[in-house]
This record gives C-alpha cells, sequence and structure tokens, in this order.
C-alpha cells in the first residue's frame, strides 16, 4: 500500500431479525443488504483493508444497539469509514 492513512470499515447490513425491511417483488430489504454487505466484507478482506459486519446472520439491531455494535468494533474516530446498506422502496413517478 502506499503512504495514505489506512481506514477501517463498518459494514453494516441494515434492517435484520424482527425488521425485514422493505419488501416487495420477491425481496425481501433485510436479506439484501446482508448479501450485499457480505460482498464489499469480503472484497475488503482480498485489498486487506481491516473491516467487520454488524451482523453476519439474521439477527435484530434495534435502534439503541446498532450505534453501540458500530462503535465497538474500532470506536468512532475519523480513521473509520461506516457504510450503512439500504434498499429503499421508490416511489412512482
Amino acid at each position: 500500500m502506499d503512504d495514505r492513512a489506512l481506514k477501517k470499515v463498518v459494514i453494516d447490513a441494515g434492517h435484520g431479525g424482527d425488521d425485514p425491511g422493505t419488501i416487495a417483488n420477491g425481496i425481501t430489504e433485510k436479506d439484501y443488504t446482508l448479501k450485499i454487505s457480505e460482498y464489499i466484507h469480503n472484497r475488503l478482506d482480498e485489498m486487506g483493508i481491516p473491516n467487520e459486519l454488524t451482523r453476519e446472520t439474521d439477527v435484530t439491531l434495534d435502534s439503541n444497539s446498532r450505534p453501540k455494535k458500530v462503535q465497538s468494533f474500532y470506536g468512532n474516530g475519523s480513521d473509520v469509514i461506516v457504510v450503512s446498506n439500504h434498499i429503499n422502496a421508490g416511489g412512482h413517478t
């Protein structure tokens, strides 16, 4: 790697467990956010970038526990990037 500071990444798979997120057209948001997050996690691992997932299975992280989980890995310093994955339903135009 070059001289740039190596960042740490926390990948948050949105929703999960009791909170399915959007459900439409055979798609449940919590399932796809987990798949997307796992893909990002694996790619960052391949590149040697330190990263953690907030969830690796279908578990509930409520609005109180999710931020604590995010900060539990690397704290809340300026060297931490948090990516929260969601798939939002769009309106009709």
